[in-house]
């Protein structure tokens, strides 16, 4: 079973940086991908980043590009959100997610979920 940890939110004012992690353990193959989601008050649920652990192949949605970079210690098992340049808008729950499938960040659905981590971001 796999299982996901986030760990890093907390409290920052506006211009600040945060690095959230994501502890992953469980996989029974190495083809597989984890994401980053966030979820703000009153909306749904968003997929915001994504890396293949095959090649390190990394996506964003346009919403955190050139803010947000996502990166893996294969070391450790942890993937790991650098934010930077924190605004308002982006407060919200985000959560870590896995998928264990040959279509890695293409996956439809991410099977396994972590319980999420607060970020919010004072003005």
């Amino acid at each position: 079973e796999v299982q996901l940890v986030e760990s890093g939110g907390g409290l920052v004012q506006t211009g600040g940086s945060l690095r959230l992690s994501c502890a992953a353990s469980g996989f029974t193959s190495d083809t597989y991908a984890i994401a980053w989601f966030r979820q703000a008050p009153g909306k749904e649920r968003r997929e915001i980043s994504c890396i293949n652990n095959r090649n390190g192949r990394t996506h964003y949605s346009d919403s955190v590009k050139g803010q947000f970079t996502i990166s893996k210690d294969s070391a450790k098992n942890t993937v790991y959100l650098q934010m930077s340049n924190l605004q308002p808008e982006d407060t919200a729950v985000y959560y870590c997610a896995a998928e264990e499938s040959v279509y890695l960040c293409a996956s439809p659905s991410f099977g396994s979920w972590g319980r999420g981590t607060q970020v919010t971001v004072s003005s």
